[in-house]
């Protein structure tokens, strides 16, 4: 019989008192807890709520696999982002969920992703004329029109207007600082609401979905076919027969913006930022490069032969993982290792604290793309940048394709010379870099 452990415990004062650090920045408070309270700690936010977190990489698996059944998402999907972006993919639940990912994963295989890779290769490309080799420039700006504007023409081809994309990407980004607000200040709810601020974001949500629902009608009417991902979408059939309603398509459109392009936009900056520390490696990729189009000249091919790449970014995103928190609420009382968790538990699993954990990875801090070699998968029982289970992130080969073609085209054509001294984060919804000043060389 297991010997029954307390989970400790953060008070109420002491989560108040560093208020205003948690705000800014919350990774150097939670990294405290876990060193002075172990693997696993609750945190008092409340008289009666409290969150629990965990860096125990075991408890992850454990929660999103081994029994994700008695696991669902946390009232921060399923409620607080579902009123901004509604009831898609990332934020459904139950059955709902079963059923629209069964249904959307044709639409995200490696052969219908294929048909979309060259007009990645000329957005990114596109895009990347907006380098300048005179100055240092804040690079996360250009990678972050790129990621967008890599979802608006995989999903729209050249359907979308330019004035409409900017107003979305404007909109979704908005309605994220709100949410990082609301989540980070519960405190301030009732002014929030009273202010009207809240209702300001919902307008800007309904302006969205009516742009939106404007795109998707003209692309019925015009029937026309340009086998991108709305054509996929549109096509895509529930058992019975029946496609989406319109409402859950524009639904499942708003999430693939909020979570395609964000968390593309972040773990890119941070790979060129450690690229640019780490010029050897700039240089293995460049080399790469060379080899894999000898062998061959399609995309796709050339895209899986890059295992230097690939390793890079994945080594990037162990450090910096774009989305570095998993929420999960358990539906009936659980046990793991010895500490019980009532139903109802708020878990908040930190994937940037698992991916530094020094139990877990040799010089956890150090940027090693080699511990890659054989690929990510002989850590898969540690390693979540897309998550874990069957919640796994449905488009994460569509990012890593995304990404592996945006380092290529940057490097075979630029030398990338840092501007800052350390790598700093601003953790948001997603783990966003700060600063990100770079300077290009155009290789010769």
């Amino acid at each position: 019989m297991e010997d029954k452990k307390q989970i400790p415990t953060v008070p109420l004062n002491k989560f108040i008192r560093h208020s205003l650090e948690i705000l800014k920045n919350p990774l150097p408070f939670h990294n405290r807890n876990f060193n002075e309270l172990g693997d696993i700690f609750r945190l008092k936010i409340g008289f009666k709520n409290s969150v629990i977190f965990c860096r125990d990489a075991a408890f992850a698996v454990y929660v999103l696999q081994k029994n994700q059944k008695n696991y669902k998402k946390s009232k921060i999907q399923t409620e607080d982002l579902v009123k901004y972006v509604g009831e898609g993919l990332l934020t459904s639940e139950g059955e709902k969920w079963k059923k629209q990912r069964k249904m959307m994963q044709p639409a995200f295989h490696k052969k219908q992703l294929e048909k979309l890779l060259s007009g990645m290769q000329d957005t990114i490309v596109s895009e990347y004329e907006k380098i300048q080799t005179d100055s240092t420039i804040d690079i996360f700006p250009i990678l972050n029109d790129l990621a967008f504007q890599t979802v608006v023409k995989s999903l729209f081809t050249k359907a979308a207007k330019s004035k409409d994309m900017g107003r979305l990407q404007f909109i979704t980004e908005a309605n994220q600082r709100m949410l990082v607000r609301e989540l980070r200040q519960p405190y301030l709810g009732w002014w929030f609401k009273l202010s009207g601020t809240i209702n300001t974001h919902l307008n800007l949500s309904e302006e969205a979905r009516v742009i939106l629902k404007r795109i998707v009608d003209e692309r019925k009417s015009s029937g026309k076919r340009y086998d991108d991902l709305l054509d996929m979408l549109l096509e895509t059939k529930y058992d019975d027969g029946l496609g989406m309603s319109e409402e859950q398509l524009i639904d499942e459109i708003l999430i693939i913006f909020t979570a395609g392009h964000e968390t593309t936009s972040n773990a890119l900056t941070f790979t060129f930022q450690l690229l640019a520390k780490h010029p050897e490696w700039q240089e293995k990729i460049y080399e790469e490069i060379s080899e894999v189009k000898k062998e061959a000249d399609e995309l796709m091919v050339n895209v899986m032969a890059s295992k230097i790449c690939q390793q890079v970014i994945e080594e990037s995103m162990r450090l910096y993982p774009p989305a570095y928190f998993i929420d999960r609420v358990n539906k009936t009382d659980d046990s793991f290792n010895g500490l019980d968790f009532e139903a109802d538990s708020n878990l908040l699993f930190s994937v940037y604290e698992i991916h530094r954990h020094p139990d877990l990875w040799d010089d956890a801090d150090q940027f090693k793309p080699e511990r890659f070699d054989e690929g990510s998968r002989k850590f898969s029982s540690q390693y979540f940048p897309f998550g874990a289970g069957p919640r796994k992130c449905i488009g994460n080969n569509f990012a890593m394709f995304e990404m592996i073609i945006a380092v290529q085209e940057l490097v075979s054509k630029y030398k990338i010379y840092p501007d800052f001294e350390d790598i700093d984060i601003t953790p948001l919804i997603t783990l966003k870099p700060k600063n990100a000043f770079l300077r290009f060389e155009k290789r010769t």
